[in-house]
């Protein structure tokens, strides 16, 4: 079968090894073949760049394996192509599978082109993609938090959602600190409103009289400080991605 790439590796990952298959011709005309086992901490990583840079490899291909391809790809991206190749388009090796004859079917895969790489993002658009992945877990988080706001209120008693549209504007989140700081009175937390919401005076004093206890003010107090950590993270985020992004919108 004709050899495609004539200097190439196969890598095959695990958590805490990486086992490397190099296939390269000799003077001869015959291939010499190496292989080297190393450790996917960062040391380890870097003694595998050297040694494969040592034989001119030019192509390394490498199994996608769940998130442990991802340090070592990262390490060698700068200095050789990289194919990351699916799981499913690898046929193993017959026989008794071991990390060494795994490694040297898929440099020969590779060398024969009988693979096809995976589209992995460039830098830029992996970290920009990390934040805006991020900043939606942590939108969620945020969205979940409030939820668990309505089911304290309303285990309390209290019905503000009913009257405010929303129970964390200026208005609610005053009438809130002020319970959580040990004000029940209604009439008290009713006049916090501000703006339209004081013309819904009378039904606000309905719906804040409950059965406000310490234990509710505990748990509303911690869910407002969590908001409000989910707040600032968010910010920072979406202001990080704002510069990030910059270059691309250009």
């Amino acid at each position: 079968m004709e050899r495609i790439i004539e200097r190439c590796a196969g890598l095959d990952v695990h958590k805490s090894s990486v086992t490397a298959c190099v296939r390269i011709p000799k003077e001869s005309g015959a291939l010499r073949q190496e292989i080297r086992g190393n450790a996917t901490a960062t040391r380890g990583l870097l003694l595998l760049r050297d040694w494969l840079a040592s034989f001119e490899v030019g192509l390394v291909g490498m199994e996608a394996t769940g998130v442990y391809w991802k340090p070592i790809y990262y390490v060698l991206e700068d200095d050789f192509v990289l194919w990351l190749l699916n799981a499913r388009h690898l046929k193993n090796v017959p026989g008794r599978k071991t990390d060494v004859k795994d490694a040297q079917w898929m440099c020969q895969l590779v060398e024969h082109g009988l693979v096809r790489p995976s589209f992995v993002p460039p830098k830029e658009i992996r970290e920009l993609r990390n934040l805006t992945r991020y900043r939606k877990a942590q939108i969620e988080e945020r969205t979940r938090e409030v939820q668990r706001l309505e089911k304290v209120l309303q285990d309390a008693g209290i019905q503000l959602s009913s009257v405010a549209t929303r129970v964390l504007d200026a208005s609610g989140r005053a009438m809130l600190d002020a319970l959580v700081g040990g004000t029940t009175d209604p009439e008290v937390l009713a006049e916090l409103a501000r703006g339209r919401l004081r013309s819904k005076l009378p039904a606000l004093r309905d719906a804040l009289e409950g059965c406000f206890s310490s234990h509710h003010a505990l748990m509303v107090g911690k869910i407002l400080a969590h908001i409000d950590y989910l707040d600032e993270s968010v910010g920072a985020l979406s202001a990080e991605i704002e510069r990030v992004i910059a270059p691309f919108s250009e």
